[in-house]
């Protein structure tokens, strides 16, 4: 899949186009940047049909419109869905492993710069204009004050943005790993369902496109009712069109289930500027997500819901948000060199 305006201006970086990827577990986005803020020639590669990281990076440089833009380019930076925190990334919800040194010489880079996919997202929040972004519940951001993140799609990410004299530091958290709580009597047993099959259960565990799958199966055993066997894209979208209660149900407790951890987020970092939520589910549930339990259950922190109910919470509607933050990455990287 690429964008259909990939026709852009001439490189005018030193050093020629740079490179720029999103990798998660099921799909590797990648796209070039020929100028400050010139982004184009996207195309998103699925991450199965590749049996390396640099075999799909060479694939993506090989396409015909990207090999006309991008001839002697050197640098290059990756957002990856997995912690890094040196030279070897274990991809977490996918087989590929690399050492990032290695990566840099194999597709005979000068720069490769290789960030957790939430701490580039992170980093793009700054600069996510106002109409690739919607506001669900509180009230107005307060200028120079923490953001949090958060998203689910393959995994559960978890980051946050904090403001300093010298500008933005974003957190290297997996904050998608922490214990899963509930809150009443229906996510008890989803949880206790949950215990069957893990002996940690995380919030990723059910927030996530397998915890949606997994939620579904939770509420089947917990009404007595069958459960067919059922992805998550499906159930969202019969959940979506009305035509399966069980469905619905299942997205209602994922929503209500992620305004807990968004909360806890909120208060954890003091993020006044707003919470904003990305990944792959969210943004497609629409308006059954503004209409859902997430804004009541943000805000329900006893002695501090007021307090949460000032901080407005972003669904992040903008397509390939990442490779703005990669991009000022990859500045900050070579400015510094």
């Amino acid at each position: 899949m690429s964008d259909s305006a990939s026709l852009i201006t001439p490189s005018v970086f030193p050093g020629g186009a740079r490179l720029l990827a999103d990798v998660g577990g099921t799909n590797a986005r990648f796209a070039l940047e020929t100028a400050p803020g010139q982004i184009g020639h996207i195309h998103v590669l699925a991450c199965a049909d590749h049996a390396t990281l640099a075999d799909a990076m060479r694939a993506y440089l090989a396409l015909p419109d990207v090999a006309a833009a991008s001839q002697g380019i050197r640098h290059g930076a990756i957002a990856i869905a997995n912690p890094v925190t040196g030279d070897l990334v274990r991809m977490t919800n996918h087989h590929w492993e690399f050492s990032i040194e290695a990566l840099r010489r194999d597709v005979n880079f000068d720069v490769l710069a290789v960030v957790n996919d939430f701490t580039a997202l992170a980093r793009s929040l700054p600069h996510i204009p106002a109409a690739q972004k919607r506001q669900v519940g509180g009230g107005s951001a307060v200028e120079g004050t923490p953001l949090g993140l958060i998203g689910a799609g393959t995994g559960l990410g978890v980051s946050g943005l904090i403001p300093s004299a010298s500008g933005w530091t974003a957190l290297l958290s997996e904050g998608g790993h922490v214990s899963f709580a509930p809150m009443n009597e229906t996510e008890v047993a989803i949880l206790q369902f949950a215990w069957k099959e893990f002996e940690h259960v995380s919030a990723e565990r059910l927030l996530s496109g397998v915890g949606i799958e997994l939620i579904y199966r939770a509420l089947a055993d917990y009404r007595k009712v069958d459960a067919e066997v059922l992805g998550a894209p499906e159930i969202a979208r019969r959940a979506l069109d009305g035509s399966c209660p069980l469905c619905d149900a299942t997205i209602e407790a994922f929503c209500t289930m992620l305004g807990t951890i968004a909360g806890n987020l909120g208060v954890t970092l003091g993020a006044q500027g707003g919470i904003y939520i990305g990944g792959g589910i969210v943004p497609r549930l629409g308006e059954r997500f503004d209409r859902s339990g997430f804004r009541a259950r943000f805000e329900a922190k006893g002695r501090f819901r007021n307090y949460l109910a000032e901080i407005p919470t972003f669904v992040i509607t903008a397509e390939y948000p990442a490779f703005l933050g990669v991009s000022a990455i990859l500045a900050e990287r070579l400015a510094a060199a």
